[in-house]
C-alpha cells in the first residue's frame, strides 16, 4: 500500500516526441503521479503559461520543464518570459538541455533569467526524480511503496 501526496501541476516544454517518451515514462517507473501537461513548442508554451487560446482553462504550473532549443519562440526567450513575469516568477524552472554549450549559454542567463536547476539530456532518472523532490515547497505526488 502507499501514500500520496497532493499532485503537482508540471509543464513540459519539450518538442522531441523521444524525449517526451523517456519523461513519461520517467514519471512512470519513479511512481510521479503529478499532472504532466506537454506543449511541444515555444509558441504554446506563452499560451499555456499565459492561459490564453486553446489554454483557456490551463492551470497554474508548480513546476516547468523546460528545452531550451524549441520551435516557433526559443526557450531561453521563455525562460526569460516566466522569471520576468510577476505571476510566474516563482515557478521553478528545470531546463533540459542536451548539449553542454546550453548548459553554460544557460548559465549566461543567469543575470536577467535565472533557473532553478539544468538537468542534461538524456535524462538520468534517479537526478531526475530528486531535482523535481528538491523543491520543498511544492508537493510532488509520489507514490511510496511500502
Amino acid at each position: 500500500m502507499g501514500s500520496r501526496l497532493s499532485e503537482a501541476v508540471i509543464l513540459l516544454v519539450e518538442d522531441n516526441p523521444g524525449d517526451i517518451r523517456l519523461i513519461e515514462e520517467a514519471f512512470s517507473d519513479a511512481n510521479i503521479g503529478n499532472t504532466l501537461n506537454t506543449v511541444t513548442d515555444g509558441h504554446a508554451a506563452r499560451d499555456f503559461i499565459h492561459q490564453r487560446d486553446a489554454y483557456e482553462d490551463a492551470p497554474r504550473p508548480d513546476i516547468i520543464l523546460l528545452d531550451l532549443h524549441l520551435p516557433k519562440v526559443d526557450g531561453k526567450d521563455i525562460l526569460y518570459e516566466i522569471k520576468h513575469h510577476p505571476e510566474l516568477d516563482d515557478v521553478p524552472v528545470i531546463v533540459l538541455t542536451g548539449l553542454n554549450k546550453d548548459l553554460v549559454e544557460s548559465r549566461e542567463l543567469n543575470d536577467d533569467a535565472d533557473e532553478d536547476a539544468i538537468l542534461e539530456k538524456p535524462v538520468d532518472l534517479g537526478e531526475f526524480v530528486k531535482v523535481i523532490q528538491s523543491f520543498e515547497q511544492f508537493r510532488v505526488a509520489v507514490m511510496v511503496e511500502c
